[in-house]
C-alpha cells in the first residue's frame, strides 16, 4: 500500500512539472483556495471580535469613541509588541506582506514556512487590534499565499506548481477580504505572479471562488463598502477626472516617498524600536485625526455618502499619507491595500466636493468621485490598474464607470511612474530593506516549467569498472545517456555511443578487451550533480552556472529513504524548452 500511494503520488509529481498540467492545476487550486479562504475567516474573527469587545458601542472599527490619551497609547505599546515578538520569535526575518511574498516567489520558488506564516498572523491582528494605520488586505496575502505554499509543500509538489498554488492562495485572500472574486484573480496575476497565461488563470480563478465562498459561509456576502446608487458623469467631466488621476498619482508618489525615507531611517535602529516610533506617530497623528486608526472601512463609507467636508477631508489625508508610510517604513507586519483604498477614496471625496462646490448644475455626485479616487489611488501606489478597474466594477455592479476608471487609473499611473520615477510601494519598500528585487520575463518561462518535464530518460547507470558482457547488455536497449558511479553516486555522464564505439573499436584489436574502465575509454565526459525533482527549471539553469557543470541527474527520494534517479538535464534541453 504504501509503495502503491508512493508511486501514484511521484506520479502526479511528475504530472504537475509540465507547464500544461491544467486538470490537475485546478484540483490543487480549489483545495489550496478553500484553505486559504478558512484561514482567512479565523484571522479576521480574531481581529474583528477582539476589536468590537473593547471599542465603544462593540464597534469593531469605533477607534474615534477612544479618548485622546488612550489613542497615543494604544498603537504605542502595540507597536512595542510587535517589535518584542518579533525580536524574540522570527529569528531576524521582519519583512511581512505582498513585498515578503514576491520576494519569496522571485528568489525561494514561493517556500514560506510555517514559523513565518503564524509570525504574521500574529503581528498583524496585534497591529490592527491595537490601531496601526495599516490594512488587513496584505497579511491576507500573506497568509493565502503561504496556506497555498504550505499545502504545495507538504504534498512535496514540484516547485513550479507551488507558485501557482501562492497565486491560489492570493487571489482567494482578496475574494474573501473584499467580495471581489475577479480582483483577486487579477491581483494576483497583476501584481503577485505578474503573468497572464490559462494554465494560470484557470487555477486562480477557481481558487477566488472557493475562497470566496468560504468567507460568504461564514461572514456573509456583505460588500466590503456600501456604495450607494451612482449618477454617472457626463463627457464634460472628462477634465476633472483627469486631474483627479494627476492629483492622486502625486499623492501616490509622496506617498511611496515617504515610505521610503521612514525605512531608511528605521535601518539604524532595533526593529523593536521601530515598530515602537510607528506607533507613536500614527497616535500623534490620531489625536488630531482619529479616523487614521485601523482599516477605516467606516471612514471610505462615509466618504461614499458625502459626510465629510473639504476641510475634514484634507486634514484626514494629509494624517492618514504621514501614519501609513510610517507604518510601512518602519515595518509594521500589515497591509498597504487597505490604506490606499481610504487615501483614494479620501482625495476622491474632496474632487466631489469641489466639483459641487463649483459647478454644482453639471457635477456627478461624490460617490462618483470617491470611487473613481479609490480606483486611481490602488492602480498608482500597487501597480495594479486592472485590480483597480476591476474591484470598482465589482463595488457598484455598473459598466458606466469602467471609462472615467480607465482614464484616471491610466492618469495616475504615469504620474506616479513616468513623472516622479516611483515603482510600486512593494518593490519600494523590498529596495530600501536591501532586497535587489529582479525578474524578467525569461525567468518567468522557466519557472513554469518543473525538471520533470523535460528530463531524458533514456540512460543506464554503472559503475566505472564493467565487462565487455554487461555492457553490451545495456547497450542493447539503446539508451543515450551513461552515467558512471562511484561508491553508489554517479560522478560522470558520457554518451552511450561513445562505449558502443570503443567495443567496435577493441573487436578490431588481437584479443579483445575483458574489462572497460568507463573513466579510462576515449569518451566525452561532463561532471554531473544532482537536482530534486521538485525543482523547476530556473533552478536548474542557476545550479549549471553555479557549480559550472554541463548536465544534472534528476532524483527523489523513494521509499524507505533511497532516492531514485528519474533521468538526465543538460543545458541544451533547457534552452530547447524554453525556446520551445
Amino acid at each position: 500500500m504504501k509503495d502503491w500511494l508512493h508511486k501514484h503520488l511521484e506520479h502526479i509529481r511528475l504530472t504537475l512539472s509540465r507547464p500544461d498540467a491544467l486538470l490537475m492545476l485546478v484540483m490543487i487550486g480549489l483545495l489550496a483556495g478553500i484553505l486559504s479562504g478558512g484561514v482567512i475567516v479565523l484571522f479576521r474573527f480574531v481581529v474583528e471580535g477582539t476589536l468590537a469587545s473593547v471599542l465603544p458601542g462593540a464597534h469593531d472599527e469605533n477607534f474615534e469613541g477612544l479618548p485622546g490619551w488612550l489613542r497615543l497609547l494604544l498603537p504605542v505599546l502595540g507597536g512595542m509588541a510587535i517589535g518584542l515578538l518579533f525580536r524574540h520569535a522570527a529569528k531576524g526575518q521582519t519583512l511581512m506582506g505582498v513585498g515578503r511574498v514576491l520576494e519569496r516567489l522571485t528568489y525561494h520558488q514561493g517556500y514560506i514556512g510555517l514559523r513565518e506564516f503564524l509570525l504574521q498572523f500574529a503581528g498583524a491582528a496585534i497591529a490592527l487590534i491595537s490601531g496601526h494605520s495599516v490594512g488587513r488586505e496584505g497579511p491576507h496575502v500573506y497568509l493565502g499565499a503561504a496556506a497555498g505554499s504550505l499545502l504545495g509543500q507538504r504534498l512535496s509538489l514540484p516547485n513550479n506548481s507551488i507558485r501557482t498554488l501562492v497565486g491560489c492562495g492570493v487571489a482567494a485572500a482578496i475574494a474573501a477580504s473584499f467580495n471581489t472574486p475577479l480582483a483577486g484573480v487579477i491581483f494576483a496575476l497583476e501584481v503577485v505572479m505578474m503573468e497572464y497565461t490559462l494554465v494560470s488563470f484557470l487555477p486562480v480563478m477557481l481558487a477566488a471562488v472557493s475562497g470566496n465562498a468560504v468567507s460568504i459561509l461564514f461572514l456573509g456576502s456583505a460588500p466590503a463598502f456600501v456604495v450607494p446608487a451612482l449618477e454617472m458623469g457626463a463627457l464634460h467631466e472628462m477634465p476633472a477626472v483627469v486631474a483627479l488621476g494627476l492629483v492622486t498619482g502625486t499623492v501616490a508618489a509622496c506617498f511611496i516617498h515617504l515610505s521610503q525615507l521612514f525605512s531608511r531611517f528605521g535601518r539604524a535602529y532595533p526593529f523593536w524600536w521601530q515598530t515602537t516610533m510607528a506607533g507613536l506617530v500614527v497616535g500623534l497623528c490620531a489625536l488630531f485625526a482619529p479616523e487614521v486608526m485601523g482599516i477605516g472601512y467606516d471612514t471610505v463609507n462615509n466618504a461614499l455618502i458625502g459626510e465629510y467636508g473639504l476641510a475634514a477631508l484634507l486634514l484626514i489625508l494629509c494624517f492618514k499619507v504621514l501614519a501609513t508610510s510610517a507604518c510601512g517604513g518602519l515595518g509594521v507586519p500589515a497591509g498597504m491595500v487597505g490604506p490606499s483604498l481610504f487615501m483614494g477614496a479620501i482625495m476622491g471625496g474632496i474632487a466631489g466636493n469641489l466639483m459641487n462646490l463649483w459647478f454644482p448644475e453639471v457635477s456627478s455626485s461624490t460617490t462618483f468621485y470617491v470611487l473613481l479616487g479609490m480606483g486611481a489611488m490602488m492602480g498608482a501606489s500597487l501597480q495594479a490598474p486592472l485590480a483597480g478597474l476591476t474591484a470598482m466594477l465589482e463595488l457598484t455592479h455598473n459598466p458606466a464607470v469602467v471609462m472615467p476608471g480607465m482614464l484616471a487609473i491610466v492618469v495616475a499611473n504615469l504620474t506616479a511612474s513616468e513623472l516622479f520615477g516611483k515603482e510600486y510601494i512593494f518593490i519600494s519598500l523590498l529596495r530600501s530593506t536591501g532586497f535587489d528585487y529582479r525578474t524578467s520575463p525569461v525567468l518567468q518561462a522557466l519557472r513554469r516549467i518543473g525538471v520533470g518535464s523535460v528530463l531524458k530518460k533514456e540512460f543506464v547507470s554503472h559503475d566505472r569498472i564493467i565487462s565487455r558482457k554487461t555492457a553490451e547488455k545495456l547497450l542493447s536497449d539503446e539508451p543515450e545517456w551513461l552515467l558512471v558511479e562511484e561508491s553508489d553516486r554517479p560522478v560522470a555522464l558520457m554518451h552511450a555511443l561513445d562505449l558502443a564505439r570503443h567495443i567496435q573499436n577493441a573487436e578490431l584489436q588481437e584479443g579483445g578487451i575483458d574489462e572497460i574502465d568507463l573513466m579510462a575509454i576515449p569518451a566525452w565526459r561532463e561532471q554531473i550533480a544532482p537536482i530534486t525533482l521538485q525543482a523547476n527549471l530556473q533552478e536548474a539553469l542557476e545550479l549549471l552556472d553555479r557549480i559550472s557543470v554541463e548536465a544534472l541527474y534528476v532524483e527523489s527520494a523513494g521509499t524507505a529513504g533511497r532516492y531514485q534517479i528519474y533521468g538526465i538535464l543538460t543545458r541544451e534541453q533547457i534552452e530547447s524548452a524554453y525556446h520551445y
